[in-house]
């Protein structure tokens, strides 16, 4: 039970920080969301289960809400809060904003540190062999050349790293990394050992040190996971003696189901296992004894052995493409379900995989342990153990995909989503498998492990409800977690309106590309800033050229510059009293930041329905289909209330924002399913036109 002492705390913290702000206005829902955190962790409403899930609309304070709920609980238990973000945006908020604000504020004594997930820091050995090499572009380390102007990038990031003025970590470099040049350097679980002493310095070892000391965690999604995968309290503290703060939520079931996916090329691989044979003759050389030759005989055969099962695959796709590419380049096995051949070929190849995996991680072991007793000098050592980590990375990942592949289909669960493609104009094929469900790992792993959990999100409900996010995040139903939905702050009836002009034409006819080109003029006359959101990248391009060509209109387009360019210009012409239009996809009506004049326009084409087009979301329609289901309203209807609140969500951030929403489709009232749509959005003042 949540004590008498700990409340009066969380009061008297609430009233330090409301004095020191200027023209702070109390707030009903986050006084209820500190209180229901509170309680909820203090196990009140359930010993065993101390989880609640909320939805928080925008405005509603939930940052500060979870970090009063849970720290003064955390601290007087001797727990740990572990705070995870989906964006380095809200990670870089709460460790420059709000918890240091907190922390002036609440008087509590705590430290806290942003640790982000190992390949997102440079390893400095990597970097240190880099620019040392005299010709960058034949290096182990990249896959492709480098240009001058990357080499030169790479000696200022070395320069920078050595004299302290980069942390080390990719989100702080102020330009774009190309990914061939961060792969190189990045950290990786095989080569960057703390017991070397050239990774003692290394910017993920560094920031490392903090975690035992923190007392409060900033963490990503995927680090949570990979702690999460290793057992838990590897990388992380011992989940059974955290809180877990899971902010913006709703990407976790998604995150988890790509962390838990598997890729691997065929003709690729036999490629970099043949230079994996050349690497262990290297350190064969290296060693002071012989006692690593064994290893290295047994390890050549093995590699020899799958080289050949890969072979056999690579031949038995090549000759049966018609078969499996006659249309497509993508080929999906219904229900999971492999070929017998081939089930016996992905057991043979996870078994063998496996096997090269634990040799070439022995001999990786003991090329360490030679250096740390001194039996080798770190600097022969290291070139090697770089490109060794390198080929340990596939090989787990190798392992890994065919172990997926030839597992037996699960009678409890939904099958594994598993494909074949061709890639490089039809010399290799690419493998995939992921996880349809991916809850009863959320569940195995850390709900049931965790001393405390908060889920919260703008957009954790669809059509009003939790059960869609319940189910994808592994919670059953009545297992006492606590639901709560605490709705903005914001006045919407005298902000905002809501408008559905009376077109005829609906989105799925062929006319609508026409009906949006004849509407949108109108609707983008005389208008400080405005959003347009299109459901399909060609679409609107088909829209942009004709308002250019037909009304002369200055538009600023997705994908013809990076989005900041983009957001940049916008904002300089809204600034300048200019109309400024935006044309966005999908990815602009989620993390988009523009209050006040920036936006004041928001047209929504349609509903963005997701077409169901790639294998994993084909294979969850079919399985839903075969237990007698509707994947359209199960599925696809959910996801896209969820989406469609989101966007609406791009036109009020603050409380001093006002505008309009236009949505250009009429399935909202023409549709059972739409009107459930529009009754979950916000309670904007809404004019529909008939």
């Amino acid at each position: 039970m949540l004590s008498d002492q700990l409340k009066q705390q969380i009061r008297k913290i609430y009233r330090h920080i409301s004095d020191s702000l200027d023209g702070f206005t109390p707030r009903p829902s986050q006084n209820q969301l500190v209180a229901e955190i509170a309680k909820t962790l203090a196990g009140d409403y359930d010993k065993q289960q101390r989880m609640i899930v909320i939805e928080a609309g925008t405005g509603t304070g939930k940052s500060l809400a979870y970090l009063l709920g849970s720290i003064p609980y955390a601290l007087r238990h001797n727990k740990k809060v572990i705070i995870s973000t989906a964006t380095v945006a809200l990670q870089e908020q709460l460790i420059h904003k709000d918890l240091p604000f907190f922390s002036k504020h609440s008087k509590l004594e705590f430290e806290y540190c942003l640790l982000k997930g190992r390949q997102r820091y440079c390893c400095l050995s990597k970097l240190d062999a880099l620019v040392h090499q005299e010709q960058l572009s034949f290096s182990a380390l990249l896959t492709q050349k480098v240009t001058k102007g990357q080499e030169a990038k790479l000696h200022e990031m070395h320069k920078k790293l050595l004299n302290g003025s980069w942390a080390g970590d990719r989100d702080s470099w102020p330009d774009p990394i190309e990914d061939h040049l961060w792969s190189a350097i990045e950290s990786d679980k095989h080569f960057c050992v703390r017991g070397l002493a050239a990774h003692e310095d290394c910017p993920f070892h560094r920031a490392r040190e903090f975690v035992e000391t923190a007392d409060v965690l900033v963490i990503n999604h995927s680090l949570l996971l990979a702690d999460l995968e290793l057992g838990g309290g590897k990388i992380l503290p011992p989940t059974e003696d955290c809180i877990f703060v899971i902010d913006e939520a709703h990407h976790l079931p998604d995150v988890t189901r790509d962390f838990s996916s598997a890729h691997a090329t065929v003709k690729g691989a036999m490629d970099w296992l043949e230079k994996l044979q050349k690497l262990s003759n290297k350190f064969c050389s290296i060693f002071t004894s012989n006692r690593s030759a064994g290893v290295t005989f047994e390890l050549h055969d093995r590699i020899e052995e799958l080289k050949k099962e890969l072979k056999q695959l690579y031949d038995w796709l090549n000759t049966n493409q018609d078969q499996f590419f006659h249309k497509e380049k993508l080929y999906r096995f219904e229900h999971g379900v492999l070929p017998q051949w081939l089930v016996r070929q992905s057991e043979n190849l996870g078994t063998s995989s496996g096997k090269v995996f634990k040799l070439q991680r022995k001999l990786h072991d003991a090329l360490l342990n030679e250096v740390k007793e001194g039996d080798v000098k770190h600097t022969k050592a290291e070139p090697l153990l770089t490109e060794s980590g390198f080929f340990l990375k596939r090989l787990e990942n190798l392992s890994r995909l065919w172990q997926m592949m030839g597992s037996p289909l699960p009678k409890s669960k939904a099958p594994d989503a598993r494909w074949i493609e061709t890639i490089h104009e039809g010399k290799d094929f690419l493998v995939s498998s992921s996880p349809l469900e991916v809850g009863y790992f959320l569940a195995d792993r850390l709900w049931s492990q965790c001393a405390g959990a908060v889920l919260c999100s703008a957009t954790m409900t669809a059509l009003n409800k939790f059960d869609h996010f319940r189910y994808q995040a592994g919670l059953e139903a009545n297992d006492g977690t606590q639901y709560l939905k605490v709705d903005s702050p914001f006045s919407y009836q005298e902000k905002a309106v809501l408008r559905l002009p009376a077109l005829t034409i609906e989105p799925t006819q062929e006319q609508f590309t026409d009906t949006l080109i004849e509407t949108l003029p109108e609707l983008l006359k005389h208008t400080g800033a405005s959003l347009v959101l299109f459901a399909s990248y060609w679409q609107m391009e088909a829209v942009a050229d004709a308002l250019r060509e037909q009304h002369h209109f200055s538009l600023l387009v997705q994908g013809e510059a990076s989005r900041s360019a983009l957001l940049t210009l916008h904002k300089q012409k809204c600034d300048n009293n200019e109309p400024s239009i935006l044309f966005g996809t999908q990815s602009f009506s989620e993390g988009l930041d523009l209050p006040g004049h920036y936006l004041t326009n928001l047209v929504i084409t349609k509903i963005p329905f997701a077409v169901p087009t790639s294998p994993v979301e084909q294979a969850q329609a079919e399985f839903i289909k075969s237990k007698d289901g509707n994947p359209f309203l199960t599925l696809t209807v959910p996801e896209a209330s969820k989406k469609l609140a989101q966007a609406c969500g791009r036109l009020l951030r603050k409380e001093s924002d006002h505008g309009i929403i236009t949505i250009l489709d009429r399935r909202l009232i023409s549709k059972a399913y739409g009107k459930s749509m529009l009754n979950a959005l916000p309670p904007f003042k809404r004019h529909i036109e008939y």
